[in-house]
């Protein structure tokens, strides 16, 4: 996959400006994760929040602005064309992230095992 370097200025710009949410996940579990996942690292045209190239998968955080119609269709667009470069992209909310922390860190976990030893 190629990486449109027009977008790593924004890319750099949203790992300096992370959601709440994005830093609690990054910090508290993804940093130090093994396989490695990167952070607001860029893919073709799009930029996604989490990525491990290791098991071929995004996480994306949505907060309240992806319930709107256009970015939901938006959404479904990118997801579209990531699973079409053959990665598996999981969406979260980020009250689950708040509210169900470690509910999270368990299905990335399994998720990550799977798709890895499936490989």
């Amino acid at each position: 996959m190629e990486q449109n370097q027009k977008l790593k200025p924004i890319s750099q710009h949203l790992r300096r400006n992370a959601t709440k949410e994005e830093n609690l996940l990054w910090y508290n579990f993804l940093r130090l994760y093994k396989p490695q996942f990167r952070r607001q690292y860029v893919i073709d045209d799009y930029i996604v929040d989490f990525y491990c190239h290791k098991a071929k998968l995004v996480i994306e955080l949505d907060g309240s602005q992806h319930c709107e119609p256009q970015n939901a269709k938006l959404d479904q667009v990118r997801t579209a064309y990531l699973e079409m470069q053959g990665l598996c992209v999981i969406r979260l909310s980020n009250l689950d992230v708040l509210r169900q922390f470690g509910n999270v860190c368990d299905y990335i976990d399994k998720t990550v095992k799977s798709r890895v030893s499936a490989s």
